[in-house]
């Protein structure tokens, strides 16, 4: 008979415990599904407990995990350095172009950049990069933005301080732009203006012109009252104990000038005798003018310089070297752009330059062998005093008496020729005091005695190129004359009153002998107005042939 067992029946408050129990534990498991599902599956679970310290908390924590906004903000300030650094390469760029005390600014700018891109490759700031937005470390985002605007400011700063600079070496630039083009259009001006200025000085005037046609007319008409040939040759001219002067030019109104003023001036104007040469095609006007009135009793004999026949090629190298093509190219060429090629030397290309009558004066012993000192004159002076006084100089066995015109470094021997040629380097000095040619007391006898004519061969011979000076007749004259030439007094000879205007009127009166050497001739329209009546004074305005050519007083 089987046994059988009797169990307690539970009590009631041992049921409701374990129906409490039992609900409290699905509460959990559900709550803890739920959670799972809404998390994500790569979320750390020390975050998920970090996150649920506080409800704020964990609010912040879960609006983060969807959407984190370290990650835009840590673009942006990438992109902040990333500009601040190229900003900082291009003012270094832009000053390495300034000048070198700007080289301060390139390292100053290429520092900055050197700090945003060793900022940008620390291995902590590297890891937000190659990290996702759910791993940013807020901490070390905060402390990148703050480094990255402590190195904004510093930029800012240092362009700031800079700018300025920059900004005035633009304007200065822009300026010196502007000046660039001026003087562009200055110094064509200047060319086209001296080009000009040439044209007007080396023109004929046509009053000027007048005057040489109605004396030659007049010459024509009466050859009877003008010839002298067949005549013999008055004492006088060859007499050297009367005052000589050499005067050649074939402006007539210019040499009667020069020999009316040393007249009106002589205090015995018969012990004067002036010598007159001139070309061909002048020599009929000339002749005539100097026939139309007595001058006090001075002697003034007018020839033609073909009358003297050992003035041929053969003989005399410029002569010779007027034949030449080139030569006759660079005179002659009549294009605007040829003839101001060389602005500075353009007067030189003058045809005149290599006239006969214009370096005749290298031939004075030839031309009066019986004399022994001789005055040449230029014929565009004005001789104020009488200048007998010269022949009372002791000329100390020089040749040549002239003014000095050297003041500071400014017309010395460097000026005139070519220093880089060996053999003008070689035979003088550059700093040598050069002298003016217009007044010149020559010694005839002390000239033959150094040969000098030959010495003025020897040199226009190795000077057919233009490689030793620009042509002229002053460069030759001073190398010529190199070390035979005695200063005289500048009171004698005043120059610059064809191209100076700043010249004293003291210095003027005072001088013995004023010179037009320039363009600004007295008898031409550009003449300097304050100058112009030292000249006209000894015009023989009185003249028929004068008025009938409109010559204004």
């Amino acid at each position: 008979m089987a046994t059988i067992v009797h169990r307690r029946s539970p009590s009631p408050l041992k049921i409701l415990a374990s129906a409490v129990a039992i609900s409290f534990l699905v509460f959990i498991s559900a709550s803890f599904a739920f959670t799972s599902r809404s998390l994500p599956s790569r979320l750390p679970l020390s975050r998920f407990e970090s996150a649920s310290d506080g409800h704020g908390s964990l609010r912040r924590s879960i609006l983060a995990m969807k959407s984190d906004p370290l990650k835009p903000r840590l673009d942006q300030l990438q992109k902040q350095a990333d500009d601040h650094r190229s900003l900082a390469l291009a003012y270094a760029a832009y000053a390495r172009k300034l000048k070198l005390e700007y080289s301060k600014l390139v390292r100053t700018f290429a520092d900055i950049s050197r700090i945003y891109t060793d900022l940008l490759k620390k291995p902590s700031y590297q890891a937000l990069f190659s990290s996702d937005a759910a791993n940013l470390d807020e901490t070390v985002v905060r402390q990148f933005e703050k480094e990255i605007k402590e190195k904004i400011k510093i930029t800012r700063q240092a362009v700031s301080e800079s700018k300025e600079s920059f900004d005035n070496q633009l304007k200065i630039q822009k300026l010196k732009d502007t000046i660039f083009a001026v003087n562009e259009q200055l110094t064509k001006a200047k060319k086209q203006g001296a080009f000009a200025s040439l044209i007007a000085a080396k023109s004929i005037p046509k009053s000027l012109n007048c005057l040489s046609m109605r004396l030659m007319e007049e010459r024509i008409a009466h050859p009877e009252k003008y010839v002298d040939d067949g005549k013999p040759t008055p004492p006088e001219l060859e007499d050297p104990n009367l005052y000589h002067y050499a005067i050649f030019s074939d402006n007539v109104l210019a040499a009667s000038v020069v020999v009316n003023s040393a007249v009106k001036n002589a205090k015995e104007p018969s012990k004067h005798v002036f010598h007159v040469v001139t070309d061909k095609m002048n020599l009929g006007a000339m002749q005539v003018m100097f026939k139309l009135k007595e001058y006090n009793g001075a002697h003034i004999e007018v020839k033609a310089v073909e009358d003297y026949t050992f003035l041929n090629s053969s003989y005399v190298p410029v002569l010779r070297q007027l034949e030449s093509a080139n030569l006759q190219r660079f005179y002659f060429e009549n294009k605007l752009e040829n003839a101001t090629k060389d602005t500075t030397n353009m007067k030189f290309r003058n045809p005149k330059y290599l006239s006969i009558l214009n370096h005749i004066r290298f031939y004075l012993p030839e031309l009066y062998p019986k004399l022994h000192r001789i005055l040449f004159l230029d014929d565009d002076i004005v001789v104020q005093k009488d200048l007998t006084g010269l022949w009372d100089i002791d000329m100390d066995g020089k040749v040549n008496g002239a003014v000095e015109t050297c003041f500071g470094s400014f017309h010395r021997y460097a000026q005139y020729m070519n220093f880089s040629h060996p053999l003008i380097k070689e035979k003088f000095n550059p700093k040598t005091c050069a002298w003016a040619y217009g007044m010149n007391f020559f010694d005839l006898d002390a000239w033959r005695r150094e040969k000098c004519t030959e010495e003025y061969h020897y040199w226009q011979n190795l000077n057919e190129n233009r490689t030793l000076w620009k042509l002229g007749t002053l460069p030759p004259g001073l190398i010529t004359f190199y070390s035979t030439t005695k200063p005289l007094d500048k009171s004698w000879h005043v120059l610059g009153l064809g191209y100076n205007p700043s010249i004293s009127m003291d210095e003027i009166n005072n001088a013995a002998v004023v010179h037009f050497n320039g363009n600004m001739k007295p008898w031409l329209d550009i003449a300097m107005n304050q100058f112009k009546p030292l000249w006209t004074k000894y015009v023989d305005y009185d003249l028929e042939f004068i008025q009938a050519c409109n010559f204004g007083a």
